[in-house]
């Protein structure tokens, strides 16, 4: 059968009995919708992936954008698709009618857009960028910005980026050299180089919005002096007629190749090369990692849901391959003229299917938790916010990294399983492992996220999140008691609970000690860590829903959610000896050794 690229029936548990979506279409931000708008608009998502986007894929993977007379060109499917894409409504689907969106919940938009994405996430990065890149002008920009750019980017005539990273600075921000000198007419001149930038040129629309970061001439070094700014490529004709645009000196200078991820174009991109840029102030002058911050959480959560959907996909597909391919016999045949065995019968396979079912599913119920934070955090009661609020802050470190990490050894798993067919380009697994390894370093490496998590996360606010967290896994715990799961799995969670908050602890007493060096030394080792942990707990979430139940479908979600506290856990307690001893083999070897 074809690839189903998510189990239905596992999204629909998930919305139904581990994270109900009925709590939110009760908020009243949801009032004009209800489960049947909810499941159509998941239904035609799910139709559109599998029927039309999967198709584009392969051709796109294997024909990449080219770079010819300075302009991009993407793979002619995608001219095809995008008419297609604006008409499910994907670039609005959680925004407010007041922008022609459905307001749909954001846990059912995304939910959506995972599907979208295992089918085609080259097609889908163009969509997420845009969004992210006019939720932001929505969100800060004045009338002025708001008026020349919204409404072109949520309808998809014109397309936005993210334009962030220099070539001498990628994650230290504040070491950015592009500047921006006002004009007197309420535009900046825009002056620099950016690079890595996806979907910045390309023929499927006629203009592309940069979201810039950029220091306004006389503003002061480091992170406080950044500005924000909208730097369309074409910009409209003063007193000219209505969408009349012209070249506004934006420059591509480069097409970059990549690994994975080939049908969306990364690109250099030079502004005011001729000194004729001209920028769109985007929010207040020196706030403008502040706003673009809200861009960058937003598409963190999505290159998450990216991550699991690319890990999903490559699970079924290897799913599908074990039960289709035959070879050997059970270790205790004895008749070596008998039938060969499809490999699902190895107990190695089961091994590996099973460990790529306990990342993709438990990626997926994350992705979606955090999604309802979301909703929770913009919508809920005001007193109950800043919880919700916290809660995400601390997941998203978790969220963007663990389907990213864990979801590459998926995807290499599902090329295990395909044996020597898996390394070939007539199968489909190597370029999903591809594609995932971009999404370990898209939005902020798994080293700046670690950074992000301990530095700042758990620490901010007198450990806000932190115990938001303990106090949404406690609650999990008290359903699973309740419901029969085995004693076992809520004690390891709430002892790591206990022990989370004693290592944590003690490091914030090592940093404010002055010993930052120390404290953040394992910072990688304790977001692995507590990510296992928030797996364990979506996976004990899971466990309460599927338990006392007898179908196959529910007995298998609780042996994933065995294996997960039977592997999976007991490393927890190791990587935290690390961090709360601030083991020093390699913080303490000098550089001159290597």
């Amino acid at each position: 059968m074809p690839n189903p690229l998510v189990d239905d029936r596992f999204v629909d548990f998930l919305l139904d009995a581990v994270h109900p979506l009925d709590p939110i279409l009760a908020l009243d931000a949801f009032a004009e919708h209800d489960r049947d708008t909810c499941r159509m608009y998941l239904e035609t998502s799910r139709r559109f992936a599998r029927e039309v986007l999967f198709d584009s894929y392969h051709p796109m993977d294997a024909e990449q954008p080219v770079f010819e007379g300075g302009r991009v060109r993407m793979h002619p499917r995608m001219e095809a698709l995008w008419p297609r894409l604006l008409e499910l409504g994907v670039l609005t689907a959680a925004r407010s009618p007041d922008v022609g969106g459905f307001a749909l919940p954001g846990m059912v938009a995304l939910a959506s857009q995972v599907y979208l994405m295992a089918a085609n996430g080259s097609a889908m990065g163009l969509v997420g960028l845009t969004t992210a890149a006019a939720h932001l002008i929505e969100v800060f920009g004045d009338e002025t910005a708001r008026g020349l750019f919204l409404d072109a980017m949520y309808s998809g005539r014109w397309t936005g980026t993210m334009a962030l990273t220099e070539p001498h600075a990628g994650s230290s921000l504040g070491d950015l050299s592009t500047t921006a000198t006002p004009r007197g007419d309420g535009t900046h001149a825009i002056v620099g180089n950016k690079i890595f930038i996806s979907g910045g040129d390309h023929q499927i629309t006629e203009n592309v919005v940069h979201l810039t970061l950029a220091r306004i001439a006389g503003a002061p070094p480091g992170t406080k002096g950044i500005s924000l700014f909208a730097i369309p490529a074409r910009r409209p004709v003063e007193g000219g007629l209505e969408d009349t645009l012209e070249d506004n000196d934006v420059t591509v200078t480069q097409m970059l190749h990549k690994v994975g991820w080939r049908g969306l174009p990364s690109l250099g991109i030079a502004f005011g090369e001729r000194g004729d840029c001209r920028g769109w102030l985007v929010g207040e002058p020196g706030q403008g990692l502040r706003a673009m911050f809200q861009m960058m959480n937003e598409a963190r959560i999505g290159v998450g849901a990216q991550a699991t959907a690319t890990a999903s996909v490559a699970y079924h597909e290897a799913v599908a391959y074990a039960r289709e391919r035959t070879q050997g016999r059970p270790p205790a045949g004895r008749d070596p003229g008998a039938a060969q065995v499809p490999i699902i019968e190895h107990a190695d396979v089961r091994r590996m299917l099973l460990r790529q079912r306990a990342i993709v599913e438990g990626s997926l119920a994350l992705t979606l938790f955090a999604a309802r934070c979301a909703d929770l955090a913009r919508h809920d009661a005001e007193g109950r916010r800043p919880t919700h609020r916290a809660l995400l802050d601390v997941l998203t470190p978790i969220v963007k990294t663990f389907p990213a990490e864990y979801g590459f050894e998926s995807c290499a798993l599902a090329l295990q399983i395909h044996g020597g067919y898996g390394y070939t380009t007539e199968y489909l697994p190597e370029a999903w492992l591809r594609d995932q390894k971009l999404n370990t370093i898209h939005e902020g490496t798994t080293g700046i996220q670690g950074l992000d998590l301990l530095g700042r996360k758990v620490m901010q606010k007198n450990g806000a999140g932190l115990k938001a967290l303990f106090g949404a896994i406690e609650g999990t715990i008290a359903r699973a008691h309740a419901a029969g799961v085995p004693p076992a799995w809520c004690d390891a969670a709430r002892a790591l609970d206990a022990r989370f908050g004693e290592v944590t602890m003690g490091l914030g007493l090592r940093g404010m000690k002055g010993d930052v060096d120390g404290m953040l030394s394992h910072s990688h080792h304790y977001l692995t860590a507590l990510s296992i942990h928030v797996i364990g707990w979506q996976w004990l979430a899971i466990a309460a829903a599927a338990s006392g139940h007898d179908a196959p479908f529910h007995r298998a979600r609780m042996r994933a959610a065995q294996y997960w506290f039977a592997v999976e856990v007991p490393r927890v307690g190791p990587l935290l000896d690390l961090c709360a001893e601030a083991e020093d083999s390699y913080a303490g070897m000098p550089p001159e050794w290597f």
